[in-house]
């Protein structure tokens, strides 16, 4: 690590997969971007300690394997561990025939990084009035997909056809890869303008943020402040989901959130922007009262149905 440039490194360590959205990957043949989604959900959550990614390893599993879908597989991992600068030092691959329907696979991701003791996230100078930038998405990124594979059920749709929403394959739009945030965010924390940064994945706006808050501090959001993009709109829309369930399910459009002192606010949206990020302000932290829930999102039914 020394020769690398580390002084003193901690290693920060992440895994995970991508859930039922293979599902659909597996129905419109597509396995190019998928592998995206598993190194994204994993060097994402390196970067809410700060860390940067180091190395990248992978577990595929099928009932038996198809070189195809194999290769487009592994072109996707790789193609994100490029852009977010970590090596792919290899993985496995697994026949489990009895296990997993024919054409069926599993994926998971174990990424591990390094970040100087000193640039550890989040700080512990988060106070109340830091304000909150939300960092748009890509899409639906890679939660929530049961969810969304009833709704397309239901609705009779079909993934091969084009959305209701708009003129692009259904399927296409819903395998939109999860964004990648190292580069940006690394280079903002870096600039020593972040005290905390968020990924936004299972839990939604509710549970996520409230996780790099100290005890005895939350967060009020304006929904207002950022679209809801439209893919989440007729999600919400054609399954009737609640506003309050639409946050706690999906991203709502918001895939990272970072906290900023407010005199560093406009630099960090302005860096952030330069490294190719839509960021705004979304809101605020705030001090809790006993009994207050940590995240409270205003407008939200005028902001998404309006």
């Amino acid at each position: 690590m020394k020769a690398a440039g580390y002084r003193d490194p901690l290693l920060v360590a992440t895994t995970d997969g991508v859930g039922t959205k293979l599902k659909i990957a597996i129905d419109m043949g597509r396995h190019d971007t998928i592998g995206i989604d598993l190194v994204a959900m994993c060097v994402n959550d390196l970067v809410v300690q700060g860390a940067e990614p180091l190395l990248f390893l992978d577990y595929y599993a099928s009932g038996k394997l198809d070189l195809a879908a194999g290769t487009a597989i592994v072109a996707g991992i790789a193609a994100a561990c490029r852009e977010a600068g970590c090596a792919l030092v290899g993985g496995e691959t697994a026949e489990l025939p009895g296990l997993y329907a024919e054409g069926d696979y599993d994926l998971a991701g174990f990424a591990l990084g390094a970040v100087e003791r000193d640039r550890l996230l989040p700080r512990e100078d988060i106070a109340a009035g830091d304000v909150v930038l939300g960092l748009a998405s890509s899409g639906v990124h890679s939660n929530g997909f049961s969810l969304v594979r009833r709704i397309v059920e239901a609705e009779g749709l079909n993934y091969r056809r084009p959305a209701p929403f708009a003129p692009e394959l259904l399927g296409d739009i819903l395998l939109t890869p999860t964004r990648l945030y190292v580069k940006s965010c690394l280079e903002a924390a870096r600039a020593d303008r972040i005290k905390a940064f968020a990924h936004i994945t299972g839990g939604g706006l509710y549970e996520n943020l409230p996780r790099v808050l100290p005890q005895g501090l939350g967060a009020v959001l304006d929904a207002r402040t950022w679209p809801l993009p439209p893919v989440l709109a007729w999600i919400m829309r054609a399954g009737g989901v609640a506003e309050a369930e639409m946050a706690r399910t999906f991203n709502c459009g918001i895939g990272m959130m970072a906290v900023v002192a407010e005199d560093k606010a406009e630099a960090a949206i302005v860096g952030l922007a330069a490294s190719g990020e839509d960021a705004r302000r979304i809101g605020h932290v705030v001090a809790l009262k006993a009994g207050e829930p940590p995240i409270r999102i205003d407008h939200m039914e005028q902001a998404w149905r309006g």
